[in-house]
């Protein structure tokens, strides 16, 4: 089953077939160490450069900032949602979101 992923809105929106399903403005928490120095980073999501799939999971590359310290920057791929017979279901990104190991 082929899906369309796309960025749109000049990188407002993550596209799933032609329907919004992620949109910047969001708090994510994610793992500290690789985005800034805090433990636990809640990055602003501004803006967002990559979009891609592996497997079942899709994964994105945003730009944000930190709201503790202020390090701005991109992400490592971090997953938001899994194609489950070709829909989209969110991931809970309330939770801590973990970057891709080695990417």
């Amino acid at each position: 089953m082929v899906v369309a992923l796309r960025i749109l809105d000049d990188g407002a929106w993550i596209s799933v077939d032609d329907d919004r399903k992620v949109s910047v403005s969001e708090l994510w928490r994610v793992p500290g160490g690789g985005f800034c120095g805090c433990d636990l980073t809640d990055l602003v999501v501004e803006g967002f450069v990559e979009v891609g799939v592996d497997g079942r999971t899709v994964d994105v590359r945003a730009y944000g900032q930190c709201i503790a310290c202020g390090a701005a920057g991109t992400t490592d791929w971090t997953p938001v949602g899994r194609l489950v017979e070709g829909e989209f279901r969110h991931l809970d990104r309330e939770g801590v979101l973990s970057p891709v190991a080695g990417e």
